[in-house]
């Protein structure tokens, strides 16, 4: 099987990967395998779970972030990342995914993104700050645990209920 990807330098972001044919919406670009284990979110650092992260081996660590990106992510048996078309690509287009995918946190770039997305956020950022409708739009696309940690923080900070209590007992 052809790998279909290529590292090539960028005009403004140093290096990328780029297809070398095309790829249809959910196929597998890149296959993710885990290289070592890291004690802190960074730069090159995927969050696997709540509270570990680790650092790729092969390529994955060179895919660039988009606001717009064609890519995605998904975990696969050895809880690494592959990297999954979520839009159609062509030859020669590179291969993006949008780090808010993969971390919940994003604190370690440069103030401004260089994307160049008509859908630029202006940062780049992590899950926790992506609004409402951008997550919507990349369901199947994120891993499992970003959901979850979503859904742990809604429950806990969930407003009391607004009934007035019940009284188990009759009041004399």
């Amino acid at each position: 099987m052809a790998v279909g990807y290529e590292l090539r330098g960028t005009d403004d972001k140093g290096e990328g990967i780029f297809a070398t044919r095309s790829f249809q919406i959910g196929e597998t670009v890149m296959v993710g395998v885990i290289d070592r284990e890291v004690d802190r979110n960074h730069s090159h650092a995927s969050q696997v779970s709540d509270e570990r992260f680790v650092i790729h081996g092969g390529l994955i660590p060179k895919v660039n972030h988009s606001c717009d990106p064609n890519c995605g992510i998904r975990l696969n048996a050895s809880g690494a990342h592959n990297i999954v078309a979520h839009k159609s690509i062509v030859a020669d287009q590179e291969i993006t995914f949008d780090y808010a995918m993969r971390n919940y946190t994003v604190e370690y770039f440069p103030a401004s993104c260089r994307c160049g997305s008509p859908l630029c956020r202006g940062r780049i950022t992590g899950w926790k700050d992506l609004p409402a409708q951008r997550k919507a739009n990349y369901h199947g696309f994120v891993a499992p645990y970003l959901i979850d940690i979503d859904k742990r923080h809604a429950a806990s900070t969930s407003p009391p209920s607004s009934a007035p209590p019940r009284r188990l007992h009759a009041v004399p």
